[in-house]
Parts: structure tokens; C-alpha cells; sequence
């Protein structure tokens, strides 16, 4: 059992539907982060690079309750067998909606530290772009 875990909370000037789109539909997924093959349901999904189209990311989809809650485990090829677990929480706040990331189970120690860095920059990075595609920017 591990207990690193990464926390993000962003605020979105979208409805809590507009941003649901953008947490399972692959063409809104493909703008900001990966793009699987099929909307991301209760079962099983995998993610591919919009532009190297090579697997990145695999696992299964627990909970996919509309507008409030997704969750799925998460697997990349740098973690090898471990199996962590994303979960994103949507509330509507006045003007938009608050996103919240809570990325757990992530490896521990010192040798995974470098792993836990780039997972951190990485989900900067992709909340950034969907931030600015929700904004028109």
C-alpha cells in the first residue's frame, strides 16, 4: 500500500457538463490529454498519443457518475506493475465549476521520486491546455 498522492484543484469557467465532456470524450480528451479509442465508461479503456498514436496510459473506469465523479485506475509503462488510482470531482461553483484531481497509490521512495515529478509537472501541463481550451484561449 502506498501513500503518495498528488492533489490539483482547478476553477473552469465552463458548466460541470461541458467539463465532463472534456474528462470522457476522446475527441475533448485529444486536445488536452490522450485520446482513447471510446468514451471513458465503467470498463476497461487505454489512451493512446494524439500524435505518436503509441499507448501511454491503461486501465479500468470504476466510477463514471456524470458531472460530479470519475474515477479509474491508472497504469503507464514507467510505473511497470503498479496500479494507481485518478479520481476527478466536479462541483459547479458560482461562474463555472471547481475541478479537483486526486492522483493516489503512486510508488514510493526515493527511486520513484523522479516518477512522482514528472506525473506532478505532467498533470500541470495537461490542465493548463484544458483550461485554455475550455477559455477559448
Amino acid at each position: 500500500m502506498t501513500d503518495t498522492t498528488l492533489n490539483k484543484t482547478i476553477f473552469l469557467r465552463a458548466t460541470p457538463a461541458q467539463v465532463w465532456a472534456y474528462l470522457t470524450d476522446p475527441e475533448k480528451l485529444a486536445i488536452w490529454f490522450h485520446k482513447p479509442k471510446t468514451a471513458l465508461t465503467p470498463g476497461g479503456y487505454e489512451m493512446f498519443g494524439t500524435e505518436s498514436g503509441n499507448k501511454l496510459m491503461w486501465g479500468d473506469v470504476q466510477v463514471a457518475d456524470p458531472y460530479t465523479k470519475l474515477e479509474y485506475t491508472f497504469t503507464i509503462a514507467p510505473m511497470g506493475d503498479a496500479v494507481s488510482t485518478v479520481t476527478w470531482t466536479l462541483a459547479e461553483v458560482p461562474g463555472g465549476t471547481r475541478l479537483s484531481l486526486e492522483h493516489a497509490g503512486l510508488p514510493q521512495g526515493e527511486a520513484a521520486f523522479d516518477l512522482t515529478l514528472a506525473l506532478d509537472k505532467g498533470w500541470d501541463d495537461h490542465l493548463a491546455r484544458m483550461r485554455a481550451s475550455l477559455h477559448g484561449a
